[in-house]
C-alpha cells in the first residue's frame, strides 16, 4: 500500500480538476494513466470512464463517483470516505461491508478473495 500522492503529470490533474471528458477522450486515444496511489480528494469523476483503470491505493475522500462503473477498475487499497456513491458500481470483489466501511470510517478497502 502506498500513500496518497498529488501527480503533476497531465492526466492526473485531468482527474483532479477536469475535465473528466477530456482525461476519457485522451486515455481513449491510448495516452497512459498512473492513477495507482493518487490524491484525488473533493474531485468530481461522475463521467469518469473507468475500465480497466488502476485506482488501488487512491484517496478518494469527498470525490464524486456517483453513476461511476468501477466494476472493471482495480480500487484495491482506495478510500472513499464521505464519497458521494449513489448509482456507482464497485468490483464484486469488494463486499458491501468493506465499500461502508471505507465510506463511513475511511478505511482502505480490501478485496475478498
Amino acid at each position: 500500500m502506498t500513500m496518497p500522492e498529488i501527480k503533476e503529470d497531465p492526466m492526473n490533474q485531468l482527474l483532479r480538476e477536469g475535465p473528466i471528458e477530456e482525461f476519457n477522450r485522451r486515455r481513449q486515444a491510448g495516452e497512459p494513466c498512473e492513477a495507482a496511489g493518487a490524491y484525488l480528494r473533493g474531485a468530481d469523476l461522475r463521467t469518469l470512464e473507468a475500465v480497466g483503470l488502476d485506482m488501488r491505493d487512491c484517496y478518494l475522500r469527498q470525490a464524486d463517483l456517483r453513476g461511476v462503473d468501477f466494476s472493471r477498475t482495480n480500487l484495491e487499497g482506495a478510500s472513499i470516505y464521505c464519497a458521494k456513491i449513489s448509482g456507482a458500481l464497485f468490483p464484486p470483489e469488494l463486499t458491501a461491508e468493506e465499500i461502508n466501511l471505507s465510506l463511513v470510517h475511511g478505511t482502505r478497502m480490501r478485496y475478498r478473495r
